[in-house]
């Protein structure tokens, strides 16, 4: 695992886009403001791009992949079609499979359960109805949170463009993979649930 992957305290912003298709974060380092990952769509189908426009945008698969500054893959994010409830995959930077995220049926704020490769529920990210925060939570341990820093007016009216908070536990140990399913969860929560 990258030895950024293991820092706990993180800054999540949305390229800002009037019409735009593809999907594109940058993850700050929040001392400094200097870009130490970038997550970006870039195996975006023409079909797809066109149904980003409609109102089945919620509904479209999306392959985001979690970059270095040098350009190597950490972290892949998968969905496919989604018709009602989505089911998200986790792969770490040799492909594999490490997790993912299966968003339950009846939730205020939104809602993922966070699964093992082999499908086995590893904690829960549940969201507020009253606003943006979400909880990792695996029993009454908290693993992370995340919460939405404002952007101000202009931008909140007339973009999709969203700011994330996120904020790892001292708790979770350096190296260990659900660092890299936390990092997912973030643009999971504006994929899935903001857009």
């Amino acid at each position: 695992m990258h030895s950024v992957l293991n820092n706990n305290l993180f800054i999540v912003k949305e390229h800002v886009g009037m019409f735009k298709a593809a999907n594109a974060f940058d993850i700050l380092d929040p001392s400094d403001g200097n870009i130490i990952l970038e997550c970006r769509e870039d195996k975006l189908g023409f079909f797809t791009k066109m149904l980003r426009f409609t109102d089945y945008k919620r509904m479209t698969p999306f392959e985001i992949e979690i970059k270095s500054p040098t350009g190597e893959v950490l972290i892949t994010i998968r969905r496919g079609i989604s018709l009602f409830l989505s089911k998200v995959d986790v792969y770490d930077q040799n492909g594999h499979l490490i997790g993912g995220f299966k968003q339950k049926l009846f939730s205020m704020g939104g809602a993922f359960t966070v699964l093992s490769p082999k499908g086995e529920p590893l904690c829960d990210l549940k969201g507020k109805w009253t606003g943006w925060s979400f909880r990792f939570m695996a029993g009454d341990n908290e693993l992370a949170k995340v919460t939405k820093k404002w952007g101000g007016l202009g931008k909140e009216f007339f973009t999709s463009a969203d700011n994330y908070v996120l904020e790892i536990s001292e708790d979770v140990p350096p190296d260990q993979p659900v660092r890299q399913l936390i990092m997912a969860a973030v643009l999971c929560i504006d994929l899935v649930l903001k857009e």
